[in-house]
């Protein structure tokens, strides 16, 4: 591998989305991660849909670049072993429930006795202390408890789960960039020391909502559900067409006034409904009644090209299928092709950013279960025999 992280050792503990979104991203620019999962128990995300021939598409993006290994952390022999790879890497990622790893002599203090150096990131539902750390969670309850479930919706419909693990994945990428601040406080402030990292899945999606905090705290503002429009900017909604939907912002003067041009009413701009956007926020659904009597004459691609021709920032609500055909994602390598002994040559989500000089790779997806085992305790010094025994007491 290379990339910017080249060098750079991680050590994954984890099970599910969280844990594997921050090492996979990790693992993308360079870093080698050795992925650890029970002997016995693969990770859930290798079951899930959409599957070919068995193996999940799912487990295939999350597991890329990583080398995987199976290895009972509740066993002494194997809390052991976790402790030995732990002894000789930089960063250690762990989404046990707070407290299993000190169960099993695997804390974070225990790590660091025998590397000082090591940043240990710690995933949970809801942190390591507070009244609600011994509770089970998953990135459903932390979407509801940060307030994106309540926020997410129609005002006269009741509250929406995001379709995606959208708390899981805000956690993974909020743990994979503090790893990074761990680590160059360490090597650049010159310290020489790592330190425990604290994320749970729900603080980082809290943190994205920005400015809730504030409203509530100085006028009582509770944010509700507003649908696909926007309570600072409007016009900003999706607008039906002769065939479909194209998605439109006007979040300022200029692209207002354009969008208007383009729809042939430019005499709207000096209504006094609309010639603010404070204005044409509280006279948002006269507005989007206007523009999409335009645009449901038309078919999408009329649509889409008139308003652009005016320089209007609109586009297509694409499906994976136009992701496929478009010439931008082309353009910009968005998908990267892969030989996988099992999907063959499959197309993958390129790594993302995009780097000048030392890019992202994406050399193979993710592995079969305890492929690498072998190999990397091998590499610990641990001969044939003491491989076949560990195998036949289910320790890897």
């Amino acid at each position: 591998m290379t990339g910017p992280l080249e060098g750079l050792r991680v050590l994954d503990l984890t099970t599910m989305i969280s844990g594997g979104f921050a090492t996979v991203l990790l693992a993308d620019f360079g870093a080698e991660v050795v992925s650890v999962e029970h002997p016995e128990h693969e990770d859930p995300v290798r079951t899930w849909e959409p599957r070919e021939d068995g193996s999940s598409v799912w487990w295939k993006n999350l597991g890329r670049n990583k080398r995987h290994v199976t290895l009972d952390l509740s066993t002494d022999r194997g809390a052991e072993l976790a402790r030995e790879l732990a002894a000789d890497v930089d960063v250690v990622v762990e989404n046990f429930r707070p407290g299993t790893l000190e169960r099993w002599g695997l804390g974070p203090d225990r790590l660091r006795e025998d590397n000082e150096e090591l940043v240990v990131v710690r995933i949970s539902g809801f942190g390591q202390d507070g009244p609600y750390a011994d509770r089970p969670g998953f990135g459903t309850i932390a979407e509801s408890v940060a307030t994106f479930t309540h926020q997410n919706g129609y005002p006269e419909e009741g509250p929406l789960l995001s379709p995606l693990p959208l708390a899981d994945l805000s956690a993974g990428m909020f743990a994979a960039l503090s790893a990074m601040y761990a680590v160059y406080e360490r090597d650049v402030g010159g310290s020489g020391e790592g330190q425990v990292i604290d994320v749970s899945l729900y603080e980082p999606l809290f943190r994205l909502l920005t400015g809730d905090v504030e409203g509530y705290d100085a006028m009582g503002h509770v944010p509700g559900r507003t649908g696909n429009v926007s309570p600072n900017a409007a016009p900003r909604n999706l607008y039906e067409t002769a065939d479909g939907y194209v998605a439109l912002s006007a979040s300022t003067q200029r692209i207002f006034e354009n969008t208007m041009a383009a729809i042939g009413r430019p005499d709207l701009v000096e209504d006094e409904r609309f010639a603010t956007n404070e204005a044409r926020v509280e006279h948002r659904e006269q507005l989007d009644e206007i523009i999409e009597a335009w645009t449901s004459r038309r078919t999408r691609e009329e649509a889409l090209a008139t308003m652009r021709a005016h320089d209007v920032v609109v586009g297509p609500i694409y499906d994976m299928s136009d992701v496929f055909e478009d010439d931008h994602f082309e353009a910009r390598e968005n998908l990267r092709a892969v030989d996988d002994p099992d999907l063959g040559t499959v197309r993958t989500n390129a790594p993302v950013p995009e780097f000048s000089r030392t890019p992202g790779r994406v050399e193979r997806l993710g592995g079969d279960h305890g492929e690498h085992t072998a190999e990397v305790f091998r590499e610990l010094g641990l001969g044939e025999a003491e491989l076949r025994a560990l195998r036949e007491a289910d320790v890897i």
